[in-house]
């Protein structure tokens, strides 16, 4: 049996509060796969803490994508690993979900994937929010950092890495990721922090996703994009 090995990229900026809440969960996960935070310029605690628990951690200009890409880079120059990994940190995956991710990939014909989500809040309505973005993803085979993407790390290589866009990097990631080879739809379900839900409001954010989704596809700048989002935050 084919012995995959994974390299999990997590980007951070300014997170010191959900790190002393899930640091151990990270520290945990090493057994299972190899860690690489990458820090956009976090001006708190951030990279103090990571450093104070051994976990590994380069910097970056902020972007999410830049922070990936970076994070990607750093972990080509200390392991060769099969498999990419990109985690939030306020989305917990499990050593059993590491675990399927590399029989997922033991299938030569399956490029990457993602997993199914369920948000932290309680509530009807997360279930609604949640079953949406699953049933959406799986129709149509795009995805979200949210939901714990994955990728062949040579496939990685050959599409040079997430478009770096200030906003809707994952989505045209996944959706370049599509020409490459078939996509896993994993049911398996990751825990995602409704925090930015609980902020601003349900139906104040699922508006706003939907608006920016739709101007994202209509062809505005993601530059834009990402401004619109910053201001409504």
């Amino acid at each position: 049996m084919i012995d995959l090995s994974v390299a999990m990229v997590i980007p951070v900026l300014n997170e010191e509060k959900l790190l002393q809440q899930h640091i151990v969960k990270f520290k945990a996960l090493e057994k299972d796969c190899y860690i690489m935070f990458c820090d956009g310029g976090s001006d708190d605690e951030t990279c103090a803490l990571l450093q104070n628990h051994d976990l590994n951690y380069c910097l970056s200009p902020s972007g999410r994508a830049l922070q990936m890409n970076a994070g990607a880079a750093a972990c080509k120059k200390t392991i060769k690993s099969d498999i990419l990994l990109f985690n939030h940190v306020d989305t917990i995956i499990s050593s059993n979900d590491i675990e399927l991710i590399k029989r997922t990939m033991r299938d030569s014909s399956i490029v990457g994937g993602r997993f199914d989500v369920r948000l932290s809040g309680e509530g009807f309505a997360f279930r609604v929010i949640e079953f949406m973005i699953n049933f959406r993803s799986r129709l149509t085979g795009i995805s979200t950092g949210d939901q714990c993407q994955f990728v062949c790390s040579s496939v990685f290589g050959e599409m040079g890495g997430f478009p770096e866009l200030a906003l809707m990097e994952d989505v045209a990631f996944s959706k370049r990721l599509k020409r490459y080879g078939n996509i896993a739809c994993l049911k398996n379900k990751v825990v995602t922090s409704s925090r930015r839900w609980e902020k601003h409001g349900v139906v104040k954010t699922v508006c706003l996703m939907w608006k920016l989704r739709f101007l994202y596809w209509l062809g505005k700048s993601p530059e834009k994009l990402a401004k619109m989002y910053r201001n409504a935050r």
